[in-house]
């Protein structure tokens, strides 16, 4: 008994390094897996991550629709300054609506 009884503590410490080298991996295992998923989730923002650093992509707009808001703003900015009634608040003597 009393060699069996000697090895115990070596027994116990060899679980108890076991299960922290378990617990660690554990850690590891999910850290990487929260990574992936973080890199995932920005790659469809367009953002890509490398060795030189992180790259932003711009989405791509066609021709077309880049014209039509484009003259979209236009014909609502001529449309507004086509307005005589409009007057800024600032600029009012007293009259509504005249400067």
């Amino acid at each position: 008994m009393g060699a069996f009884g000697n090895l115990i503590p070596l027994v116990v410490l060899f679980l108890v390094v076991a299960g922290m080298g378990w617990v660690g991996y554990q850690v590891y295992l999910y850290s990487n897996e929260l990574a992936e998923r973080g890199v995932r989730k920005m790659e469809k923002k367009n953002v890509v991550f490398t060795k030189d650093g992180a790259k932003v992509g711009v989405k791509e707009v066609r021709t077309e629709d880049y014209a039509d808001r484009t003259q979209k703003a236009f014909v609502k900015t001529w449309n507004a300054a086509q307005e005589k009634a409009y007057v800024l608040p600032i600029l009012c003597t007293g009259r509504i609506g005249r400067a």
